[in-house]
C-alpha cells in the first residue's frame, strides 16, 4: 500500500468510528473515500466489548471501500491519550568496523541505536506506542537529525518515547485483526491531531489542543514541535446528551437530536423566545421548551469540563503559551463553545475545522490527522519507528550491544536558559519557560 501511495486512517471513537482512504501523490493528499459508523463496544474512549467494536469497524471500513472502490488491508490507527506517559529515552551503540576503525553509518546502525533506547524495564502492563528521535550524536557531535552516511565510531540517539496501557493497545489491535485488517502504524491520537490542527508557529512556541470527543475530552500541550503533556477528562459529549435526557425526561436519541439541532454551549447566545417540541417519556403530547433552557443544561456540563481542564493546565502554566487554545472534535461544532471556552480559560480560543471536501466538520479532524502524520514523517523517523514492529522479539533478545541507556519522564526535566535564543530569555517567554520548568525541556 505504501508503494501505491494509498493510506488508510482509522479513528476508533466512543460515539463513532471513522475511516479515511487517501492517495498521496506529489506531496498532495487526496481523500478518495471515507466511512463513518456508530460505535459499539466502547466506553470513555476504551474498547470494552471486542465483538461489538469489530462489527462497527467493519461497517465503517465497508463504507470507505465502496466510496473509494479499493480494498483495504492495512490501517494507521490512533491510540487515545488515556494514561499516556511521555518519557525521555537514550541509546548508545558502537558503529565502528571490525578492525575498530570508523565506518559509514547506515539504516542498520539507526535501528540498533533505537533498540538500545527501547531496551528498558517497562512495567508489564505498559507498551511502547511510539518513539520519536530528537537528535543523534556521532562521536560527540550533537544536533544531528539524520546520521546516515556520516562516519563515526560511537553513536547516540536522544528521543521521546510514548507508552500506554498494554490492555488498550492489545484490544485495539485485536479488534482490527478480527476485522480482517493489519495495523500498519499506531499513532498517539493528540500527535496526529496536532499535525493538522496547529500551524507551524503554534507547534513551535506552544499551544493547547482540546479534543471535545463524545466519550471524553482530551487536552494536549504541544511545544517545540513535540507533545509535552496530556490531560484526559472522562466526560464528553455523551455526558451533555445524558444531562439533556435526564432534565427533560426524554430518550437518549431525542436528547442527542435536540443537542445537535437546537443546542448552544453558551446560554446567553440562545433565544428565550424560540420554542421547540420535546417528546417526554410517558406523555403523548410533546412539551415545548426554549433554546435558552436547553442551552443552560448544556452550558452547565461544558463549564464543568472546561473548569477541570483549566485547573490542570494552570498547574503547569500552560495557559501562558502564546498559541492559546485550539478546539476540535465533535462538540466543537456546537454554537457558543468558543465563547464559553474564552470565558473559562481567559485566553485566545479558535476552532479548527478540516478543509477537505465533504469532511468540513471538526469530528473528522483526528482521522485526517492520522494520515497526514504518517505521510509527513521524515525518512529517518520512519526507520526509527519501524523498529517497533519487532519490539516483542527485541524484548526477548539478549545480544544487543548497549553502552548506556537512560530514560526519565519529561516532566522531571529542568529548563536550561542557556539553550534558549536570547529573545526568549525575557518578557513573556521567560515566564512561560520558567512556568514549564521541570516539564518541557530536553535536558540531558
Amino acid at each position: 500500500m505504501e508503494n501505491s501511495g494509498i493510506y488508510v486512517g482509522l479513528d476508533i471513537g466512543t460515539t463513532s468510528i471513522k475511516v479515511i482512504i487517501a492517495e498521496y501523490v506529489k506531496n498532495q493528499l487526496n481523500i478518495i473515500g471515507y466511512g463513518n459508523a456508530r460505535s459499539n463496544g466502547l466506553r470513555r474512549g476504551v474498547i470494552v466489548d471486542i465483538d461489538q467494536a469489530v462489527s462497527a469497524i467493519k461497517a465503517a471500513i465497508k463504507q470507505a471501500e465502496e466510496k473509494a472502490s479499493v480494498s483495504i488491508s492495512q490501517v494507521t490507527v490512533g491510540v487515545p491519550a488515556n494514561m499516556l506517559q511521555i518519557e525521555q529515552c537514550k541509546g548508545i551503540v558502537a558503529v565502528s568496523a571490525e578492525d575498530g576503525n570508523s565506518k559509514e553509518i547506515d539504516d542498520n546502525d539507526v535501528r540498533r541505536v533505537t533498540e538500545a533506547a527501547l531496551v528498558q524495564n517497562l512495567p508489564p502492563e505498559r507498551d511502547v506506542i511510539d518513539i520519536v528521535p530528537d537528535e543523534f550524536i556521532v562521536d560527540g557531535f550533537d544536533g544531528i537529525k539524520d546520521p546516515r552516511g556520516m562516519v563515526g565510531v560511537r553513536m547516540e540517539m536522544h528521543g521521546v518515547m510514548y507508552t500506554g496501557p498494554r490492555t488498550i493497545l492489545h484490544n485495539t489491535k485485536k479488534c482490527i485483526e478480527k476485522a480482517g485488517l493489519v495495523v500498519k502504524n499506531t499513532v498517539v491520537a493528540p500527535i496526529a491531531l496536532s499535525e493538522i490542527a496547529l500551524n507551524d508557529g503554534e507547534k513551535d512556541f506552544g499551544a493547547i489542543l482540546i479534543d471535545l470527543g463524545g466519550g471524553q475530552t482530551t487536552a494536549a500541550v504541544v511545544h517545540d514541535h513535540k507533545l509535552k503533556y496530556t490531560y484526559v477528562d472522562q466526560e464528553g459529549g455523551d455526558y451533555v446528551t445524558r444531562d439533556i435526557s435526564v432534565v427533560l425526561n426524554t430518550s437518549i436519541e431525542d436528547a442527542e437530536n435536540l443537542k445537535r439541532n437546537y443546542g448552544y454551549a453558551l446560554a446567553q447566545l440562545a433565544s428565550s423566545e424560540d420554542f421547540f417540541p420535546v417528546q417526554v417519556v410517558g406523555q403523548q403530547e410533546p412539551e415545548k421548551i426554549t433554546e435558552r433552557y436547553l442551552a443552560e443544561i448544556i452550558e452547565a456540563r461544558m463549564y464543568q469540563i472546561f473548569s477541570k481542564m483549566r485547573n490542570a493546565l494552570e498547574k503547569i502554566n500552560a495557559l501562558q503559551l502564546p498559541g492559546g487554545i485550539i478546539l476540535t472534535g465533535g462538540m466543537a461544532a456546537l454554537p457558543g463553545v468558543k465563547e464559553l471556552a474564552q470565558d473559562v480559560f481567559g485566553v485566545n480560543v479558535k476552532i479548527y475545522v478540516p478543509q477537505e471536501m465533504n469532511l468540513r466538520i471538526p469530528s473528522f479532524a483526528q482521522v485526517i490527522g492520522l494520515i497526514s502524520h504518517i505521510t509527513n514523517q521524515s525518512e529517518i523517523n520512519m526507520v526509527v519507528k519501524g523498529i517497533l514492529d519487532g519490539q516483542e522479539a527485541l524484548e526477548a533478545s539478549t545480544n544487543i550491544q548497549i553502552t548506556n541507556n537512560e530514560s526519565h519522564k519529561v516532566y522531571e526535566q529542568t529548563t536550561k536558559q542557556d539553550d534558549m535564543p536570547k529573545e526568549e530569555k525575557s518578557g513573556l517567554f521567560s515566564k512561560v519557560f520558567n512556568g514549564f520548568k521541570g516539564m518541557f525541556n530536553d535536558d540531558e
